[in-house]
């Protein structure tokens, strides 16, 4: 029996890697396509593995995360709720102070300019409470 590498010693996007490889069905491409829009709406950003599991995106604090669930792969933005968003891509947590979501369903055919644009001002965001 092989051993596999201990998480610890994988890096962020390893670990992300691993994950997409792993779920081996439309959840895992559906990831996949989210993570390759997100870097190019934000060539800077930053991978990262937390909460047993889960990849984060961050540049200047976190962007979003990108969760994956039986019937739906969710993209949670840390500070939704401030940006605007005017092709009403958010659809899941509507209701609270800070977050939203957008759930991604197995066919649901991805907004990819709006999402960049809403990507790119999540970091706009990010940015301008860095400078305070």
């Amino acid at each position: 029996m092989e051993k596999s590498e201990p998480e610890k010693s994988k890096s962020p996007s390893q670990l992300i890697d691993a994950r997409i490889k792993e779920l081996g069905d439309w959840r895992g491409e559906m990831l996949s396509r989210l993570r390759t829009l997100i870097k190019e709406a934000d060539p800077e950003v930053v991978e990262e593995w937390k909460w047993r599991g889960v990849p984060v995106w961050y540049h200047d604090g976190m962007i979003c995360t990108g969760e994956t669930y039986k019937t739906v792969v969710k993209m949670t933005f840390a500070k939704g709720a401030a940006l605007k968003d005017p092709s009403g891509l958010f659809n899941s947590s509507l209701d609270g102070n800070t977050r939203r979501a957008i759930d991604f369903s197995e066919d649901q055919k991805i907004n990819e300019k709006a999402l960049k644009t809403l990507l790119r001002a999540a970091v706009t965001l990010n940015q301008s409470k860095a400078k305070r």
